[in-house]
């Protein structure tokens, strides 16, 4: 049975990929970012992924997104979002220093926390919520890991106030993940050499293999698995 899926930040990268892999499965998608542009490349040649441009982060621009959207969501995916840092101003005021961790928080938590506000009375029995975190959660990486880790602190409530209505709620934490705009053509080659050197795997991960990791999260084989956090990191960081 086609369920209709909802991924924020669907216009590249992970988004993209979550996209493709539900559609490809017979889902039916809605993609949404603030670019229209890159939500477009990823319907392209696939009709059953819709793109509609929203700022996550903005309330009136996701009450405008609920005219557009079916009143079922089976799988929410919160996946916009990013290290606003690397697109800051020079400027080194506390001033600024407020505006960008502002940013941060807008971008990574607060967009998830709105969606998922919103979209509350859709969201279907059977169901699942799965938002993108990352590993900058647990190495303390400033403003953008404050916000991921505020993320899935937020997302053990969500599980409690979902689980009773039969939908799931969990964090996927990526580490490195090659073939995204996430660095913002900023990452210098010896900066990603040190970073698939420490994986265990002994690679970069890929947009495809978060894709893999989310689908299974919101499928039957998880419906045991809520308030967590799934580390997918190629064993950057272990846990117990």
């Amino acid at each position: 049975m086609s369920r209709t899926i909802l991924v924020t930040g669907g216009g590249t990268g992970i988004g993209r990929a979550v996209a493709h892999h539900f559609a490809d499965a017979g889902d039916e998608v809605i993609v949404t970012g603030r670019r229209p542009g890159p939500l477009d490349e990823t319907a392209a040649g696939r009709p059953a992924v819709r793109p509609l441009a929203c700022d996550h982060t903005d309330p009136a621009a996701l009450t405008a997104l609920l005219a557009e959207l079916p009143e079922r969501i089976d799988v929410l995916v919160n996946n916009a979002g990013g290290n606003t840092d690397l697109d800051a101003d020079d400027a080194t005021d506390l001033a600024a220093y407020a505006r960008a961790f502002r940013a941060n928080l807008d971008a990574n938590l607060l967009s998830a926390a709105l969606t998922t506000r919103a979209l509350d009375d859709r969201l279907a029995a059977g169901g699942a919520v799965v938002h993108l975190g990352s590993i900058a959660a647990d190495h303390g990486n400033g403003a953008y890991g404050a916000a991921k880790a505020g993320l899935a602190s937020w997302n053990i409530g969500l599980s409690r106030t979902l689980g009773p209505r039969d939908i799931t709620a969990n964090v996927v934490s990526p580490g490195y993940i090659a073939d995204t705009d996430f660095f913002r053509d900023q990452l210098t080659d010896e900066r990603r050499d040190h970073l698939v050197a420490a994986a265990a795997v002994g690679r970069a991960g890929s947009p495809a293999d978060i894709a893999g990791t989310v689908a299974f999260l919101a499928s039957p084989a998880a419906r045991h698995i809520t308030g967590q956090v799934l580390n997918v990191n190629g064993g950057t960081r272990g846990t117990r």
